[in-house]
């Protein structure tokens, strides 16, 4: 399994739930870190873009060795759509949504899809997004993937209009999502909520509370994740 992360901070809360911090591998282009038997633990970068250039170089890394990864697992912290997903809570995404990519005309946004080609959303399988939900404790919706956080209630308001059901705005899972169905594996995404979607407001961030919802769930997840089968999906 891998599990892609935006940032380095996060390793601890992966790590400790699995075998300690491991080792490194270095592909060229990005650092893995072994953190158990069948866990591998990447540092994807922030944004959709990054996100998909890593996870897709560390996928195709190791098909190429002969050892292909069966799941993969975007990780992280994000805003929240209040009051469905207030600060310190876990989700789960059942729908993974590039909210921004697509065109702006007089009548408004139109995703990509509406324009004839790509697509917007990866769902993850619907046995695993429950049995992790359960075992977290987290709601489940979908995760917005946006490459501009919002920092403001029209924009947040927008947002939440176009995609009723979006609990998390987040900057990489579209792009982990985008690698791994290149790949033809599945993909799972877990967020944190650190701050509110709106005003951006610093001062209302909480970070620490964040990730320590994070590594508790971790900690929760390997019987899910080890005894997952994807042709039950």
């Amino acid at each position: 399994m891998l599990v892609a992360t935006a940032v380095p901070v996060e390793r601890d809360a992966v790590a400790g739930a699995f075998a300690g911090p491991g080792r490194e591998v270095r592909p060229p282009g990005v650092t893995l870190h072994h953190v158990g038997e069948g866990y591998d633990l990447l540092a994807a970068g922030v944004g959709p873009a990054l996100a998909a250039a890593s996870t897709a170089t560390a996928l195709t890394a190791a098909a190429l060795d002969g050892a292909p990864y069966g799941l993969v697992v975007s990780a992280g912290i994000g805003g929240g759509f209040l009051p469905d997903a207030p600060v310190g809570s876990l989700v789960v995404a059942d729908a993974i949504t590039a909210a921004d990519l697509g065109a702006e005309t007089a009548d408004g946004f139109l995703p990509v899809t509406d324009l004839g080609f790509g697509t917007v959303t990866h769902r993850p399988p619907d046995s695993l997004v429950r049995e992790t939900a359960a075992a977290a404790g987290a709601r489940t919706g979908t995760v917005l993937t946006v490459s501009t956080v919002t920092g403001t209630a029209e924009r947040a308001a927008a947002l939440r209009t176009r995609h009723p059901t979006a609990l998390v705005e987040a900057m990489e899972g579209f792009g982990v999502a985008e690698a791994a169905a290149a790949h033809g594996v599945p993909v799972l995404e877990i967020r944190a909520v650190s701050n509110p979607v709106g005003p951006r407001d610093r001062a209302a961030w909480r970070i620490g509370d964040a990730l320590a919802a994070l590594t508790g769930a971790f900690g929760k997840l390997t019987p899910v994740l080890e005894g997952w089968n994807r042709h039950d999906q």
